[in-house]
C-alpha cells in the first residue's frame, strides 16, 4: 500500500482551493462587465453600493433601507408605491422577513434586482 505524503496532499488541496477561488473571482468580473454592457457604466455604478453603504450592509443594516435611502425615498413614499407602511417598517427592522411578492414590488419601485434587497439571513 502506498501512503500519500500529507504535506503534498495539503499543497494539492490548497492549489485546488486557490484555483476555485480564482475561477469564482473571474466569473464575478465577467458578470460585472456583462452587466455594465447591458445597462451602461453610469447606471451600473448608480446601482452599486458605495463603500459607506457596503459597510452599513456588512454591519447588518437592512438592504431595503439602504436602497430606499440611496434613491432618496422616505418609508412613506416607498410604502405608498409598493407595500403597506407597517409591513415595510417591519421588513426594514427585521421583525418581518418579507414575502417574495413584497420584495418583488419593492424591487420594481427601487429599480434593483430583487436579490439585492434580500439580506444574507
Amino acid at each position: 500500500m502506498v501512503r500519500a505524503n500529507p504535506r503534498a496532499c495539503r499543497t494539492d488541496l490548497d492549489a485546488l482551493i486557490d484555483a476555485a477561488e480564482n475561477a469564482a473571482d473571474i466569473a464575478s468580473v465577467r458578470a460585472w462587465y456583462a452587466y455594465v454592457a447591458a445597462v451602461g457604466r453610469d447606471a451600473a455604478i448608480a446601482n452599486s453600493y458605495t463603500a459607506a453603504e457596503a459597510k452599513r450592509l456588512l454591519a447588518g443594516e437592512s438592504p431595503v433601507r439602504i436602497w430606499r435611502e440611496k434613491h432618496g425615498m422616505t418609508q412613506r413614499a416607498l410604502a405608498a408605491a409598493a407595500i403597506p407602511a407597517g409591513y415595510l417598517s417591519e421588513t426594514e427592522s427585521g421583525k418581518n422577513p418579507g414575502s417574495v411578492a413584497a420584495y418583488r414590488a419593492l424591487a420594481m419601485v427601487l429599480t434593483v434586482p430583487m436579490e439585492d434587497l434580500v439580506g444574507d439571513e
